[in-house]
């Protein structure tokens, strides 16, 4: 019988993926199981920006290390994986804005991620599909785009040829101590579990202060060189880290196959997964508001998915108490593709007790934390 794997992992997004590579090319034993395939579940719905982001010191420390190491491993992902360092636009949409966008370029200066302010005459040069009257933007040049769900087939894929087995259509039923139940009775030990499967965590752990927040997502036919950047509105910090009614931002992104990808929209509808009418036309309304020519686009197909959020906006990483030797890797809400690497590195460095990349503190499962109430 084949001894039991070191660390089995439940769930084969991206950020499940991520973390069974890092493990595999460490030296460890691991088993990579999901009840679907790799990238089926929120990955497979998911815009797929890589950004640092900065609501928060422990946030923006997350994601510049995370970004960094996307931007490290990118030689090495496949053509469908889509990775393009095209950079993000942070746009002003007033002159108050624009003073935060100033304020933005300096936090971002200071920790040392490349950050440059465009006023209105360069913000028009650098997209001229931009409506005219916008005083500026925030470009971030070294920020990307992907694929997710080739990134997380990819990395699955990588991970078993390392050593990892992969035990992809087994539904875990329930987790024990240093052990994995499945659907169908069967049991597998191991010596660590890692949860990594986002808003569905909770149905294994249900302490876990996760609930999953709806999005809307859009894509176009082919508009080659319409959109050159990532476009986000600054407007979405406040959208994507609010919590209470549905929400929309702008957000636009220029995918490989020369279409554009249009978000964002958020709300706490449980796991309804329809198509909300009216906020997506409110969506798609604010999108040509900033890019006027998206109204002769044509819409190929829209979707939803589900974003893991946590009440404080920070995703859980690292041990959990309940069962020796169970860690969690979930919750990351909008930032799940960007923090992808960089979770994986925490939890490589918690298991193996090595030097983490940034302070783990803030991302402890069992932090405290304001109490939220899925939506009905």
């Amino acid at each position: 019988m084949p001894r039991a794997p070191d660390v089995i992992i439940v769930g084969a997004g991206v950020v499940g993926a991520a973390t069974a590579l890092a493990l595999a090319e460490a030296g460890v034993g691991v088993m990579l199981v999901d009840a679907d395939f790799a990238g089926a579940g929120s990955s497979g719905a998911a815009m797929g920006h890589v950004v640092v982001m900065d609501d928060s010191p422990a946030q923006f420390a997350l994601c510049a290390h995370s970004r960094d190491r996307w931007n490290a491993v990118a030689p090495t992902l496949p053509p469908d994986a889509e990775y393009e360092q095209c950079g993000t636009l942070w746009i002003a949409a007033s002159g108050a804005e624009l003073v935060a966008a100033r304020e933005k370029e300096a936090a971002y200066r200071r920790v040392g991620v490349a950050a440059e302010l465009l006023e209105s005459d360069a913000l028009h040069d650098a997209e001229p599909v931009l409506r005219p009257d916008l005083p500026g933007a925030l470009r971030v040049p070294d920020d990307g785009v992907c694929y997710p769900p080739a990134v997380a087939r990819c990395w699955a894929e990588s991970a078993e040829r390392q050593g990892a087995a992969v035990r992809f259509g087994a539904a875990v039923a329930t987790i024990a101590a240093h052990e994995v139940v499945f659907a169908d009775g069967s049991r597998q030990p191991a010596g660590a579990i890692v949860v990594a499967s986002g808003v569905h965590a909770p149905r294994l752990v249900p302490e876990l202060p996760i609930v999953p927040r709806k999005g809307h997502l859009v894509i176009t036919d082919r508009r080659p060189g319409w959109v050159r950047h990532q476009l986000v509105e600054l407007g979405y910090l406040h959208s994507a880290h609010t919590f209470g009614g549905a929400s929309v931002a702008f957000n636009v992104q220029p995918r490989r196959t020369g279409q554009l990808l249009i978000g964002s929209s958020r709300e706490l509808v449980g796991f309804d997964a329809g198509v909300n009418h009216a906020l997506l036309a409110t969506m798609l309304d604010r999108a040509v508001d900033f890019v006027p020519a998206l109204r002769d686009a044509r819409a190929l197909r829209t979707w939803t998915g589900f974003r893991p959020a946590t009440p404080d906006k920070l995703p859980l990483i690292g041990r959990w108490p309940s069962l020796p030797d169970l860690w969690i890797a979930a919750g990351h809400e909008g930032l799940g593709i960007t923090m992808a690497t960089g979770t994986a590195d925490l939890i490589t460095a918690g298991l193996l007790g090595t030097a983490p990349p940034c302070d783990p503190e803030p991302f402890r499962p069992d932090r405290d934390m304001p109490v939220l109430e899925e939506a009905a």
